[in-house]
């Protein structure tokens, strides 16, 4: 049975990059080698790192633009720990919509004063915060564009006169946008890129080398940035897949073909919910995610039906996150609107048999 992925990550990938990457596994280019195990300075791998950096650029709008794209590694959590280590001066803005925004306001508190400029804890991440005003003399101004265990998702971004920094792990090429209103981008891949192992980051070269602090090698943006993203021996398998799925976006059509598709599955399902009374959605409406959709049972008496019959359609990894409850749908690039439909169809006949 074809089995239904709406894993919150890592994440469903489309089956031809599964297919040409577990074929690169077994032999890498007519080399007689396996992918994993050649040098990651041979020119094949060379060439696989140049061509995913420039993709991501090209992708993104962002080519000859003063922006370096980087494949590093420690996921989205040690960003938050070299934005600050690289960009921290004296005091730093960051909005706080969940868990992940949180942990990164952590870590930026020892470089120097954090301001919470915005939060929405106070209903347990339910919506983006508004009305908000960002304070004059920030280094910078941190955000979280979509946020995985709630399922929120910024529709508009704050207007700065400083450098914007976006984590946008979970919606990274799912949606068009200005990706050059954002001074640096980070994005680990295994929310809707590629697998766990690497991270892309794009960052406007002219924002760096400003703090007067010491950066470790391996920590400084400058450091990758002047190895070509090869400073250290990268995650070769994830940085190759992440290649394959970036030129099967751009073979759609872009980030803008892939949208429309977003938009029809998160418009099918955000209507299942809204219209069957066995469910109701967690995040307020206006600000619901095209990513993860969060919606709960309306009677937890339900519940084992409900998950039977989901486990019976081949639908996998919908259980919602352990501080939210409920259910989570993760609608990446790579899920089929056939796949949203079974969960439509499954939540149907939940509602005709309660």
């Amino acid at each position: 049975m074809k089995k239904h992925n709406f894993s919150a990550g890592p994440c469903i990938l489309p089956k031809e990059v599964l297919l040409k990457a577990s074929e690169a596994v077994m032999d890498f280019n007519g080399s007689g080698l396996s992918l994993i195990e050649i040098s990651h300075r041979s020119k094949d791998f060379v060439a696989v790192m140049e061509n995913a950096r420039s993709l991501a650029l090209e992708l993104l709008d962002l080519k000859d633009k003063g922006y370096t794209a980087l494949f590093l590694q420690g996921g989205a959590s040690l960003e938050f720990l070299m934005v600050a280590y690289n960009l921290l001066e004296t005091k730093a803005g960051y909005l706080n919509t969940g868990t992940w925004s949180d942990k990164a306001i952590k870590e930026a508190q020892l470089f120097g004063e954090v301001v919470e400029v915005g939060s929405s804890k106070d209903e347990n991440f339910k919506y983006i915060p508004k009305g908000y005003s960002v304070p004059s003399g920030l280094d910078y101004l941190h955000i979280t564009s979509n946020n995985t265990i709630y399922g929120t998702q910024f529709k508009k971004f704050p207007k700065t006169d400083c450098p914007l920094i976006c984590d946008m792990s979970s919606d990274i090429f799912s949606r068009t946008m200005d990706f050059s209103q954002f001074d640096l981008i980070y994005a680990g891949a295994q929310k809707n890129m590629g697998p766990a192992g690497t991270t892309l980051v794009i960052v406007k070269d002219d924002i760096l080398g400003k703090v007067s602090r010491k950066i470790p090698s391996m920590l400084n943006y400058q450091t990758h940035i002047a190895k070509d993203s090869m400073f250290n021996t990268p995650s070769v398998f994830a940085v190759y897949t992440s290649m394959l799925t970036l030129e099967w976006l751009k073979n759609l059509g872009g980030i803008a073909a892939i949208e429309e598709v977003n938009e029809k599955k998160a418009r099918l399902l955000y209507s299942e919910i809204d219209l069957n009374p066995v469910f109701e959605g967690y995040a307020n409406i206006e600000d619901r995610s095209l990513m993860n959709a969060t919606f709960n049972i309306t009677d937890e008496v339900l519940k084992t039906t409900f998950d039977n019959m989901l486990k019976e359609a081949g639908i996998n990894g919908l259980n919602g996150h352990r501080s939210v409850g409920g259910y989570r749908a993760s609608m990446y690039n790579a899920l089929s609107l056939e796949s949203v439909g079974v969960l439509v169809d499954v939540m149907s006949e939940m509602e005709r048999k309660g």
